[in-house]
């Protein structure tokens, strides 16, 4: 495995299980299903073996050949397995490491198939999905069997093998588990149940063609959204400079609305350079439910704006301004485009996950947040 595949953002995993699902290979995804103390991943988190290659990770890049070597049984034998890794020991005596994450980790290895095309599907249509898995059950034949709950019809999809009777004291757990995003196993008598709330990628779009619109695309992805570019002009040359996973919109800032959908997943940086482009775009995204803008440049500009927008009569209220970040980014004193470019990315990450920015060193509570399930 390079360091180039270790850091990749999930979406990069669920693409790799697409295109085993296809026939493109023979593949295993590992899910962590459970931690007992500190690990460096968390329920949900998820890897893709695929042959001698790997995409991905469950640990701090420990562990790796331990791996391989249970997902090449798996690929062999075609059934699912849990494996567990107790890592909490300092020493080197138990996996020849010093890992001291004080943590014991469970990972489910199967066999990807058609059974996982649900989740792949709703992951490409931007659909929240809960996924349920037999871990273990009195039935052999029940362990691996999936079952997947879709928010927006409100309904379950099983197949034959999955067992019906634990899907019912475990339903809330399962529509909270989606709605947050979060990930939990269960015990249900003779069953142990793994309930993986599995949220759709949000949207990052970024509005503006010049070169400092690179590398806020490039962490963008890399942290997780799924990113687009507004170019009101030049759109031939970024298109040229952006990977292919990234969709350009050609439009203007008068029809920008019916170019991109903003919705409540959709974060959005306001980088054109040309104030009667920026403050249109301003106007026409405050009417939309996004909940991030950060417009690019000083905060006198972002008051000249203003004083342009209700020159034209409109004034905007108190509940749409908050949702309007200028000078954009968080303040972390660099300079160079890609620092600028991580403090717009840590910003809107932190708007997306509800967090006030600060050192985790000053942090009483634990540093994930969980919901009760």
């Amino acid at each position: 495995m390079t360091s180039k595949d270790w850091a990749v953002p999930e979406t990069e995993v669920l693409d790799g299980v697409r295109e085993a699902i296809d026939g493109a290979s023979e593949s295993v995804l590992v899910t962590v299903v459970r931690v007992e103390g500190s690990a460096y991943r968390r329920p949900g988190a998820k890897m893709l073996f695929t042959g001698d290659e790997s995409v991905g990770h469950v640990t701090a890049g420990c562990l790796e050949s331990e791996f391989e070597r249970v997902a090449s049984e798996v690929r062999t034998s075609g059934k699912p397995r849990v494996e567990r890794y107790d890592l909490s020991a300092d020493g080197d005596d138990v996996w020849g490491l010093g890992i001291g994450c004080n943590g014991v980790v469970d990972l489910l290895f199967e066999f990807v198939d058609e059974s996982h095309r649900p989740l792949v599907d709703a992951y490409e249509s931007g659909d929240d999905v809960g996924v349920v898995t037999v871990l273990d059950a009195a039935d052999e034949s029940a362990v691996g069997a999936r079952a997947y709950y879709h928010p927006e019809r409100e309904e379950f999809e099983t197949d034959d093998s999955y067992p019906s009777e634990t899907l019912r004291p475990l339903r809330d757990a399962v529509v909270e588990s989606t709605r947050h995003g979060q990930s939990e196993t269960f015990e249900l008598g003779e069953a142990t149940v793994f309930v993986d709330g599995v949220s759709a990628p949000p949207n990052l779009v970024v509005v503006g063609s010049g070169h400092d619109v690179d590398p806020v695309v490039e962490l963008g992805a890399k942290a997780g959204f799924r990113v687009s570019v507004v170019a009101y002009r030049g759109a031939s040359s970024i298109t040229d400079r952006l990977p292919e996973s990234v969709t350009v919109h050609t439009t203007s800032p008068g029809a920008v609305r019916e170019a991109v959908d903003f919705d409540r997943e959709t974060y959005v940086v306001v980088a054109s350079h040309n104030f009667v482009d920026d403050r249109l775009t301003v106007e026409t995204l405050v009417g939309t439910p996004v909940p991030y803008v950060g417009v690019m440049g000083p905060k006198k500009r972002y008051e000249q704006m203003l004083d342009a927008l209700e020159d034209e009569g409109v004034r905007l209220e108190p509940s749409e301004r908050e949702r309007l970040y200028t000078p954009v980014g968080l303040n972390l004193g660099g300079g160079s485009p890609y620092q600028i470019a991580l403090s717009i990315v840590s910003e809107v990450l932190a708007v997306r996950n509800g967090r006030e920015p600060g050192h985790l060193a000053e942090r009483a509570e634990p540093i994930h947040d969980r919901v009760e399930l």
